[in-house]
């Protein structure tokens, strides 16, 4: 089964194409499954305020599921359409993004963490915030947060475990048993939880080179029995599936042979093919 559940198209103003050109191409790609997954709206900052075309307005939100819903009925019997979130994980904001993640019908929602306060760390127009920082300090505050998103229960699936690497900022190399430690731990809390993840390819055009989660970590997850799925993290239609077929290649690799996937919010296994 080919899958893609990680996608966003120009609602979310940092990304382009329209859902139904997603679909289309999700078609022509052969896809079995795709998962349009888009960001849910700023709640912690005031978009007025902050740095432009960061996510989806929140008057938004109602068409965004509309136009899923129609698209996975149009379109049924050619993909399988799962309608999804992103939703970001802010400490303190529990309550209003689970008042979102029970409106709407979703079949999966993503918990990713990109914010460290009002810090975007994977927008590229704020890597100056990294400057004068202790770069361990950073990632002990960013796992902290990865481990309290798995332990919330409000997603599905956790969102690019480790993208704090994306603009290759790393701890010193004294520091590396911390930092698998840090790994660790937030692994275990998403075990604990019981919640799948993704393996998110998307790093590989990204500073870092190296996908979402590393294997290291993947071989972690593999060691817990957390299930994997896959997402390209697509911010234009011509990326779907963009290195999925590597990605597939590396979780067979590290020993999966199964993929979740997502209804209703309930979680399925399909076999994991190359």
């Amino acid at each position: 089964m080919k899958i893609d559940y990680h996608t966003h198209h120009a609602r979310c103003g940092h990304a382009i194409g329209s859902l139904e050109e997603y679909v289309q191409q999700g078609i022509r790609l052969g896809l079995d499954q795709l998962g349009l997954s888009d960001h849910m709206p700023l709640l912690h900052v005031k978009p007025a305020d902050y740095y432009p075309e960061m996510a989806m307005p929140m008057e938004e939100l109602p068409r965004y599921v509309e136009e899923c819903l129609e698209l996975k009925e149009r379109f049924k019997g050619q993909i399988d359409i799962r309608v999804g979130l992103e939703g970001d994980y802010i400490e303190g904001w529990e309550r209003e993004i689970e008042d979102i993640i029970t409106a709407y019908p979703w079949d999966y929602v993503i918990g990713s963490v990109h914010f460290l306060g009002e810090w975007d760390v994977t927008d590229f127009r704020q890597v100056h915030h990294w400057e004068g920082k202790n770069v361990l300090e950073v990632y002990r505050t960013y796992y902290d947060a990865v481990s309290k998103a798995a332990a919330s229960g409000l997603y599905d699936i956790m969102g690019h475990l480790d993208v704090i690497k994306r603009f290759g900022y790393h701890p010193k190399p004294e520091e590396m048993e911390e930092l698998r430690e840090l790994e660790r731990a937030a692994l275990s809390a998403v075990s604990l939880s019981g919640r799948a993840m993704e393996l998110n390819a998307s790093g590989l055009s990204k500073p870092c080179a190296e996908m979402f989660p590393s294997r290291r970590m993947l071989e972690e997850a593999f060691s817990l029995g957390i299930p994997l799925t896959v997402g390209s993290d697509a911010h234009d239609p011509a990326k779907l599936s963009e290195h999925l077929e590597k990605a597939r290649a590396l979780l067979y690799e590290v020993g999966y042979r199964e993929l979740a996937v997502f209804q209703h919010r309930e979680r399925s296994l399909v076999p994991l093919t190359l």
